[in-house]
């Protein structure tokens, strides 16, 4: 009997369900764009008021229980790299797909961060170029390799505290732009919005997303 019922237990683990979070994200979900900006454009509260996003989306979502990160960059005295912030790796979208395994993947050829995978924390697939309404410019303020831009021309959206003046530096989510030069290929490194505000945001083919990584 004792047999038996050992053999019945292992057989109900071998058929019982993976663990998932609330809206269909799986446990091991590491890494998402945000479904909405907080709805000031650039102005999101500085790296706190980014990250507190990030972790409300999270939360939402039933990941509340990592420590979430925007991909953001600041400039001048102090400045921040986004690329210090995310921990390291691996990370994996909604559906549990792998789009970096260390931050060197992320920044390099090994990253697989495209339309497909840079989802939102919902699972949801960002609009990019030729669907209505353009979003795939995401907000970063940082260098091809994740770094800071030195002080001096604004590509932070005045350290993400202004939701007018300013620009920020954006990267395509769906790797394609207006041809095949490698920055309108890269995820993190595009070209500059033309405001901060919401409509400059749009007008330049974004919703003032970003980027949020597990860092722990």
């Amino acid at each position: 009997m004792i047999r038996s019922t050992s053999l019945l237990a292992l057989a109900a683990l071998a058929v019982a369900p993976v663990p998932v979070l609330a809206q269909g994200a799986p446990q091991g979900m590491s890494f998402f764009v945000t479904s909405a900006n907080p709805g000031r454009g650039g102005d999101l509260g500085g790296l706190a008021g980014a990250d507190a996003h990030c972790q409300s989306l999270a939360r939402a979502a039933g990941a509340g229980h990592r420590t979430w990160r925007a991909y953001l960059s600041t400039q001048g005295p102090g400045a921040v790299n986004a690329r210090d912030r995310i921990g390291g790796g691996p990370w994996r979208n909604a559906k549990g797909e792998v789009v970096a395994r260390s931050l060197a993947d992320l920044h390099g050829e090994a990253g697989n961060l495209t339309k497909q995978t840079a989802l939102t924390e919902t699972g949801e697939v960002v609009k990019g170029r030729g669907d209505s309404p353009n979003m795939h410019d995401i907000l970063t303020g940082s260098q091809p390799d994740g770094t800071a831009f030195a002080e001096g021309e604004d590509r932070t959206c005045r350290n993400w505290t202004s939701g007018d003046a300013g620009s920020a530096m954006v990267g395509h989510s769906d790797r394609i732009g207006l041809n095949d030069s490698p920055p309108m290929k890269s995820w993190n490194t595009s070209h500059p919005s033309r405001g901060c505000g919401m409509e400059a945001l749009r007008a330049t083919g974004g919703a003032g997303l970003f980027y949020c990584f597990a860092a722990d």
